[in-house]
């Protein structure tokens, strides 16, 4: 296989890189010292320079002032979101709009993508459902009421909601069908009840109560949900990459200068392989995300494959929410009480990969998902 990136891509990665350089994953309070959330807004001026780079518009075609990436390129930049904690919502907008350019009409898409690239307009997506068990798109109902759609239900742990402009949220008709709409956060009907979720960032339990929206806002197409659902997914599998290879590299540089009988621990044959079995986790979790993200491309330019796409994204979920958890205990493991000294930034490393592990969901249902998928396409 060949995993040798575009020079579109490779010039993403450089201008992510240069963005993230002077990110400190420490720059708000500690998760460990805050009783609610550590800031009320996200990283506003990080988001600034975002936009300023054009990583915003990364993936939004040239007609909305973006540069006409692909999947993969987002998953690059994420990659190096991960690595440095950064506290904007950069997946969760791009895939919002993303879903938008694909599935939307061309109002609803001039109406939100050209802002959504100047970073002047947020998108958030709610898709955890009430619980965050069961399938988001049964959460919230969707009924037609003359030239309006009137969306009821609950969604839980809605990220950066209260900062965002418009939610896009999944619904079902009652007849089987999954409708994705474009809620404005201001709409009637709509309330955020606070929630924090486990790395100190602000969530919210979105409540919708009669919230009516303008077919214009509501995108019928059945793949616009399953598409923006399989782009959270590969994108959080690209933010656990990154925040596990920054956690690798921050062990591999205090085990190098701790000593113990005189030498570096990282010389001690426990700890090298320990290191060395988490670095290979992390290129597990590489290839599977580059495979994932490879075939949702694919997947929207007509490719198939012996396998739905769905199922290289539940492999690349299994083996990110494993693996991001495996790589924080052997750092949190190496570097002995230091790891969880609130002045040292890895214990902020271990509780945004709790949070990610949790947004993936554990590695057996997604087990469960790939069996019957193989089930279903017998790949002989």
């Amino acid at each position: 296989m060949d995993f040798t990136f575009t020079e579109e891509q490779q010039a993403a990665v450089e201008a992510a890189r240069a963005v993230f350089a002077d990110v400190a994953p420490d720059g708000v309070p500690s998760p460990a010292l805050t009783p609610g959330a550590v800031a009320d807004d996200f990283d506003r001026p990080l988001w600034a320079r975002l936009a300023g780079s054009d990583l915003l518009s990364l993936v939004l075609a040239e007609e909305h002032g973006g540069a006409g990436l692909d999947a993969i390129a987002l998953c690059l930049v994420l990659r190096e979101a991960g690595r440095v904690l950064a506290r904007v919502p950069l997946l969760e907008h791009c895939a919002a709009a993303m879903a938008v350019q694909a599935h939307g009409s061309p109002e609803l898409a001039a109406a939100l993508l050209p802002a959504a690239g100047r970073g002047t307009l947020v998108l958030t997506a709610a898709a955890h459902g009430r619980s965050g068990h069961d399938p988001a798109e049964l959460a919230v109902t969707a009924r037609r009421e003359g030239a309006d759609w009137i969306l009821d239900g609950t969604q839980t742990a809605v990220p950066w909601a209260q900062s965002a402009d418009w939610i896009a949220v999944p619904a079902h008709t009652g007849e089987g069908d999954a409708v994705l709409a474009l809620v404005p956060r201001t709409a009637g009907g709509l309330a955020l009840a606070e929630q924090v979720s486990t790395s100190g960032e602000r969530l919210a339990e979105l409540a919708l109560d009669g919230v009516r929206v303008d077919t214009a806002h509501l995108i019928e197409a059945p793949e616009a949900w399953e598409r923006l659902r399989q782009l959270l997914a590969t994108g959080t599998c690209a933010l656990a990459l990154g925040l596990g290879e920054g956690v690798l590299t921050m062990t591999s540089q205090y085990t190098g200068k701790r000593e113990q009988f005189g030498f570096p621990v990282a010389t001690f044959q426990a700890v090298a392989v320990q290191a060395a079995d988490r670095y290979i986790d992390l290129r597990a979790m590489e290839v599977t995300l580059w495979q994932a993200a490879w075939r949702l491309d694919a997947a929207t330019g007509g490719a198939g494959g012996p396998l739905p796409s769905s199922g290289d994204v539940a492999v690349a979920k299994i083996w990110a929410s494993e693996g991001v958890r495996r790589v924080v205990q052997t750092a949190q493991h190496l570097h002995g009480g230091f790891g969880a000294d609130t002045d040292y930034p890895l214990h902020r490393y271990h509780a945004w990969a709790k949070q990610l592990e949790l947004q993936l969901g554990p590695a057996a249902a997604h087990e469960e998902a790939l069996g019957d998928l193989l089930a279903a396409h017998p790949l002989g």
